[in-house]
């Protein structure tokens, strides 16, 4: 049968239970002949299907022939690219890929190429699923327990070309199986932009199934000339020849990226930033990416492409969640350049600023929760080189070097996360304080303030964080006979601290904040819903929660929703909470992973206080709620609601009828804003497509917003990359 292009409405005014009818015989027949011991080789083309409002898009898409696809669309004012999609089962699907200057010939980059995705399916512990929070669970190994691996089979038996929403466009290609999931692979592409968003989307009737995923590009004859990436530095492109890939290999990186380049182009495969890792202790650099031939034992071609090792960091592996009957999306991107390799991962770098979180004025960069155990390390090295001065080595600590080349203003740490510290006595607890003060100072200058911080993790339940404005001097335990605080010679005032009305107590007399660290998972499962009528969560010293991608689940458009529902849950509970970014690694040196790992808050600070003046303005903007949490890749720079920033409390007018003020700014192109606001225990979403948005952009939008009998209101903004920032709420009376 010949393939023909249809429109929807085609199909529905003439014949579609006569297509149905004839596929169904044929079936029939098929199934009877193999029986029957009848050997067939028949070919047949796949029809494609064009949505009404394809015509609309500037991706133009036509049929050559019986088999090929053509989309064509436009990248930049200057320049268009092109892909050529082979419908024939017996060829590789993409038939070429190639860029051109507007009204010149297409250059090919590379030809041949066929997608390639190796699913690995795990099986969830039923009992460690059960004790979590809504089975949000962190503390598995699903690398220990019995899993398969499947390559991604695809049919191209069907070809549906759909509107993605504004000038967007998704050719819909078969159906794909792996194990006991299947769907089908589709690629959306953007106008103004070389992006081509590839996913393969799957769902399972299955239970408690956890999965990762290795995807790239692979040819049985490629034409290309080397491979290419960045080194986990950021320092220098490195190349690979054809010839020295003749067996697979994994490659540490920078920017999640690996490069075909060839004679007239580069042909990219890239990572979601954020949403492609899932959460680990641990910020490694785990070598993200592959390229060679016969990856896995399961490619047969030469390809390169994403990966993620399956025994992560040996610690726990949780993997992504995959729950059954919904569909989880294995997302990869692909960029073309008319560049060589170094243009490709300039171009790709840009998505993220280089790994880096932009400046931007009148706002400074706050970042919390690391377990560096620069203190404990610093002793142990003391001890071990008979030493009294800074041993080897920590002089300039890579996580410092980190952190400034991130984009980072402000630091706040989380040290003594392991050892007896809650046990500690007087006296040794205070050499810690004395040395982990005496560090911050020290590595603290003009471009990074480095602040200290704990995750004490007593007397309150499950997991929080500590962070004063000034050094303070408090033990954690309190022996029956000890006083709440005492002034002791060359150290000044000591608290001890035995109880939670103890912490509370320190918290307002030195005006700290507390929170609780990874709410409703890990060590805080049950927190803060376990304490929130207790005095010390309703007092103002409490901000709130912290926010982290974690857990992962490919099957959400967004990052981090087991905060954002506890974010709204709180302030139901009448409570005025917010809500701030952790990040929550251990070691840091520079060449990790940070980047995917972070998230970051943009506080309203003109400028970064001193160590030595105290950072008293830090806590004061973070308890006010003036601040954006971000991934990094979009920014909300501006926003009011009736005129009143988030934070702040507005009048509501009778009718309720405000407007809600804001200024973006983006990497990839955007897919959604929502407006979320609260009543009493019912929570309302007002989305906003953004869908018309190209990449690389900014904007101010004005919203009506209907506030009536609302608590408070809050904005979150998404792009197609499930990066994304929100603010602290606005009050309403």
């Amino acid at each position: 049968m010949n393939s023909r292009l249809k429109t929807m409405s085609d199909l529905s005014q003439h014949g579609t239970a006569v297509v149905k009818d004839l596929s169904r015989r044929a079936s029939v027949l098929l199934r009877c002949l193999l029986l029957l011991g009848v050997s067939l080789t028949c070919v047949r083309a796949a029809e494609v299907i064009m949505d009404a409002e394809v015509s609309k898009s500037s991706v133009k898409v036509t049929q050559q022939g019986e088999d090929i696809v053509r989309v064509e669309w436009p990248v930049s004012s200057t320049s268009r690219a092109e892909v050529l999609l082979n419908l024939h089962e017996d060829y590789a699907l993409i038939q070429s890929v190639g860029v051109a200057a507007n009204g010149q010939a297409f250059q090919s980059i590379a030809t041949q190429l066929d997608p390639v995705t190796i699913l690995t399916i795990g099986e969830r512990d039923p009992a460690i699923v059960a004790a979590q929070f809504r089975n949000m669970g962190f503390f598995e190994h699903l690398n220990k327990r019995r899993r398969t691996e499947h390559l991604v089979t695809l049919v191209k038996d069907r070809v549906n070309v759909i509107s993605a929403g504004g000038d967007r466009l998704t050719v819909r290609i078969g159906h794909v199986t792996a194990g006991s999931f299947s769907g089908d692979f589709q690629l959306t592409f953007y106008p103004g932009s070389p992006l081509i968003h590839a996913e393969t989307v799957i769902s399972t009737k299955d239970e408690l199934r956890a999965i990762t995923y290795d995807t790239g590009l692979s040819s049985a004859a490629p034409d290309w000339k080397s491979f290419a990436w960045m080194d986990p530095l950021g320092v220098e492109v490195k190349r690979a020849s054809l010839a020295d890939a003749a067996t697979a290999t994994s490659q540490a990186v920078k920017f999640r990226a690996m490069v075909a380049e060839g004679g007239k182009g580069s042909l990219a495969v890239f990572a979601l930033p954020h949403q492609y890792l899932y959460p680990l202790d641990e910020a490694e650099n785990l070598k993200f990416t592959w390229y060679g031939r016969g990856y896995r034992g399961l490619n047969e071609g030469t390809g390169f492409g994403i990966r993620q090792p399956l025994d992560g960091d040996k610690r726990f592996v949780p993997w992504f969640d995959a729950p059954a009957k919904v569909e989880h999306r294995l997302g990869v991107f692909y960029l073309l350049s008319a560049g060589d390799s170094a243009q490709a991962l300039r171009e790709i770098a840009a998505f993220t600023h280089g790994d880096r979180f932009k400046a931007i004025p009148g706002y400074r960069t706050f970042t919390s929760h690391f377990h560096v155990e620069h203190t404990l390390n610093y002793l142990a090295q003391q001890e071990q080189q008979k030493t009294q001065g800074i041993p080897a080595s920590f002089e300039d600590p890579g996580f410092v070097r980190l952190f400034k080349d991130s984009g980072v203003d402000i630091a706040h740490l989380a040290e003594f996360h392991r050892g007896p510290t809650p046990k500690m006595r007087t006296a040794e607890r205070l050499k810690h304080l004395d040395l982990l003060h005496s560090e911050c100072a020290r590595l603290s200058d003009t471009k990074l303030l480095v602040l200290p911080g704990e995750e004490p993790n007593v007397h309150l339940g499950g997991h929080w964080l500590s962070f004063f404005p000034k050094p303070v001097n408090w033990v954690l335990n309190r022996a029956p006979d000890e006083p709440f605080v005492e002034e002791l010679p060359g150290q000044g005032k000591v608290y001890h601290v035995g109880s939670k009305d103890d912490v509370l107590k320190l918290m307002q007399l030195e005006h700290g904040l507390m929170w609780t660290a990874h709410a409703r998972i890990k060590g805080s499962r049950d927190f803060p819903d376990g304490y929130r009528d207790e005095d010390f969560f309703k007092s103002d010293s409490f901000l709130g929660a912290a926010w982290k991608s974690m857990p992962a689940n490919l099957s959400r458009r967004t990052l981090g929703w087991r905060v954002l529902d506890l974010f709204d849950d709180m302030n139901t509970w009448g409570q005025h909470k917010q809500v701030l970014g952790e990040v929550d690694v251990f070691r840091l040196e520079p060449g990790f992973e940070f980047y995917s790992h972070a998230n970051i808050n943009y506080l309203k600070l003109p400028e970064t206080p001193k160590f030595a003046d105290g950072w008293q303005p830090v806590l004061d903007v973070l308890r006010r709620g003036e601040f954006f949490v971000t991934t990094g890749e979009v920014l909300i720079p501006k926003f009011t609601i009736g005129g009143k920033e988030s934070g702040q409390t507005i009048q509501a007018p009778g009718d309720g009828a405000l407007m809600l003020k804001t200024s973006l700014e983006w990497t990839y192109p955007l897919a959604f804003a929502e407006i979320v606001m609260g009543r009493c225990r019912e929570i309302i979403r007002q989305r906003i497509d953004l869908r018309e948005t190209s990449a690389f952009g900014s904007c101010e939008l004005e919203i009506p917003v209907k506030l009536n009998g609302m608590n408070w209101a809050r904005f979150e903004v998404w792009d197609i990359a499930a990066n994304g920032a929100f603010t602290q709420p606005v009050w309403i009376k």
